[in-house]
């Protein structure tokens, strides 16, 4: 669906807006689902009709719905033919008999796809095959929390409440390299101990790891004090740009940042040949990983240089999904503004600068670190590694490639930025969680909180959250005072390239955080990217009338008593015209340590309206363990304890209570029958 606004002055402006539901599931997709039996299709048709995607079932099954293909071939032969279109495969059959159908087909964990098995009750959902890179574990815990199931996850790292080595670098846009990864993954689930090494890139996740883990991080004699006792490790992985050549049976592995920027200078008409020659050559002779290039940049006179976009786009072709190739083009007046350490007045006289190769690289490395390093007050929010020069020098300084029989000629620069680039494009979830017993939560809500990179709330709200959410997950607990500070932190996160899920209690666009995310986001002049997308929860008003019966069967409202973001004068006009009008009238934040007055004031407002005897509900921490309700009568209101964690419910001039339970009639007709 496709939203335009009309109204805003001189512009079109647009904005897609997806069901959230596919969204969640796009990184599996395309994804088919075969089912043997009436009840294993019924039980797969719900999650295919929502996905849009096929359910395969044999002649024996008959279904009206349009996403039910019918299979001719023997199953065997049809999931062969499968096999290599899909991303994910999810079967409701018996995992034996999965096992054996997968069987002849498996060949290597990094391109075959994901299989998730579904048992016939409903009750479980297993990671068959595929659980870190195909995705199958995440899979398994989305399915489970869309049809309410158990999952089922028998991976080392899942036990030990690990992010999979084989998958560490993924949210951040790391390029895997090579290494023993079954030697060092065997390592880490032994719990032996595993030296990581790491030289550049984003630092959040050793953050984020359990408190009782195996990873010694950095070189052990230089970071082990006299007391300690360092065990000599079985594994290392090396986070860096370099290039490293290991034996099979090594047990080390490399995974590598895309923090390098190529600067380059080409005669017109140089081919795609000779650009990608002499990138191999300079990675070559100063061991850089090519994995870890973030992007191309150049001068905007090469902008349509054939050669430098036909590279560019062919690398893309061969790069991870989500793993795109920039290309940067700088103005020679930009450019001119970079000291370098090779000036070339006979550049500068055939293009207005001094340096093309090494002014762009410097550019990109340091334009990247300052969008992405601080924010706009110039405070730090992405935890780099601390040994990144936050305005990095050239790595490599020009050099000059010809090759014989190739026209033209390249010049190449390279320079590391201190923050790599995901080459992903960032989500924000802004996620109701209801009143935050985990059955109150929607299954969308909690998919959207399992599925996330990043999970951002206030610290009692991640608390209630903590069963759904997964290893590798970069949690952030703010106090309740730092509302902005978290929207600032979640927008952050998504532009550089992070899926962030910001967590509120009841709604979040009541009362909750969506609004203040929106309100920065249109502050950054936001143009739709990073994508939004609005999960609902249970409101407070909701889950307190739910507790204490059918008090909302007519007109309400809703009033916060907070005056921190509005002033008292416009509450009490708020407060009038309700008690005026006959609302039933919920009251949010009613009272605080320091801020006691208001509900006492709101209390003499509605005795100016309403009977002395209208029914009152207070309720605190709806759903949640330590749960009090209690009724009271407006006369009576102040003699009950009330604070921030209640809600304070008024019944209009019919509300009555009956059996402990306060309702509403739904008119006024029959009021006093």
């Amino acid at each position: 669906m496709t939203i335009t606004d009309s109204n805003r002055a001189g512009q079109d402006f647009q904005c897609s807006l997806q069901s959230p539901e596919p969204s969640l599931f796009e990184e599996f997709l395309p994804l088919a689902a075969i089912a043997t039996t009436p009840l294993g299709a019924k039980r797969l048709q719900v999650l295919t009709e929502l996905l849009q995607t096929t359910l395969w079932v044999p002649a024996s099954v008959t279904s009206e719905s349009s996403c039910i293909q019918v299979y001719q071939k023997p199953l065997q032969d049809h999931l062969a033919q499968l096999w290599d279109q899909q991303k994910s495969l999810v079967f409701c059959l018996t995992t034996g008999a999965v096992v054996r159908l997968i069987a002849p087909l498996l060949q290597n964990k990094e391109t075959d796809p994901a299989v998730v098995v579904v048992d016939e009750a409903g009750k479980f959902v297993i990671s068959l095959c595929g659980g870190h890179q195909g995705g199958a574990d995440r899979l398994t815990q989305l399915i489970a929390l869309q049809i309410g199931a158990t999952p089922v996850l028998t991976g080392a790292s899942n036990r030990l409440g690990l992010p999979g080595i084989d998958v560490l670098g993924v949210p951040y846009g790391w390029t895997k390299g090579e290494g023993d990864w079954t030697g060092v993954s065997a390592a880490i689930a032994r719990q032996d101990p595993v030296q990581v090494i790491q030289e550049t890139g984003s630092t959040l996740w050793r953050s984020h790891l359990p408190k009782h883990h195996s990873f010694q991080f950095g070189f052990p004699e230089f970071t082990a004090t006299v007391q300690e006792e360092v065990l000599e490790p079985t594994a290392r992985v090396w986070i860096s740009a370099i290039q490293r050549r290991f034996a099979p049976d090594s047990g080390k592995v490399q995974w590598h940042p895309r923090v390098l920027w190529v600067g380059i200078g080409c005669e017109r008409g140089t081919s795609k040949a000779l650009i990608g020659q002499a990138i191999r050559e300079v990675f070559a002779a100063h061991h850089l990983a090519e994995g870890a290039i973030a992007g191309i940049a150049t001068i905007d006179l090469k902008a349509d240089e054939v050669g430098l976009l036909d590279f560019c786009r062919d690398w893309l072709r061969q790069a991870p999904k989500d793993c795109a190739l920039p290309l940067k083009c700088f103005s020679a007046e930009d450019l001119r503004k970079v000291n370098v350490p090779t000036p070339s007045d006979v550049v500068e006289a055939e293009v207005g600068t001094p340096s093309v190769a090494e002014a762009a690289a410097l550019l990109a490395a340091n334009l990247l670190a300052a969008d992405f390093v601080t924010d706009r007050a110039g405070a730090k929010l992405l935890d780099t590694n601390p040994s990144s020069d936050p305005h990095p020098p050239l790595l490599i300084p020009k050099q000059i490639v010809r090759q014989a029989g190739q026209p033209g000629a390249v010049t190449i620069a390279v320079a590391q930025s201190p923050q790599e680039y995901t080459g992903r494009t960032g989500k924000l979830w802004l996620v109701g969680i209801g009143p935050g017993e985990l059955a109150q939560i929607t299954p969308a809500a909690q998919s959207a909180i399992a599925h996330a990179d990043v999970v951002i709330g206030y610290s009692l709200y991640v608390d209630l959250v903590a069963p759904i959410l997964r290893p590798g997950q970069i949690v952030e607990a703010l106090p309740i005072t730092q509302e902005r500070q978290r929207a600032e932190r979640a927008i952050q996160l998504a532009n550089w390239g992070l899926t962030v899920a910001v967590i509120s209690s009841g709604d979040c666009g009541i009362y909750g955080m969506a609004g203040l995310v929106l309100e920065e986001l249109r502050a950054q002049e936001w143009t739709g990217t990073p994508d939004v997308q609005v999960f609902p929860g249970i409101t407070a008003l909701q889950a307190t009338a739910a507790r204490v019966g059918a008090p909302l069967m007519h007109d309400f409202c809703a009033i916060s008593l907070s005056d921190l973001l509005t002033p008292w004068e416009v509450i009490e006009k708020r407060l009038t015209a309700a008690a005026q009008a006959d609302f039933v009238t919920a009251l949010y934040n009613p009272k605080s340590q320091t801020r006691t007055g208001q509900i006492a004031i709101a209390q003499q407002i509605f005795l100016q309206h309403r009977d002395r005897a209208t029914p009152v509900a207070l309720v605190r921490s709806a759903y949640r363990p330590d749960e009090e309700i209690r009724f009271t009568t407006l006369e009576k209101l102040l003699d009950e304890p009330i604070d921030m964690l209640t809600t304070v419910l008024i019944g209009n001039q019919s509300t009555q209570m009956y059996c402990d339970r306060m309702i509403t009639p739904r008119g006024y007709l029959g009021f006093g029958r």
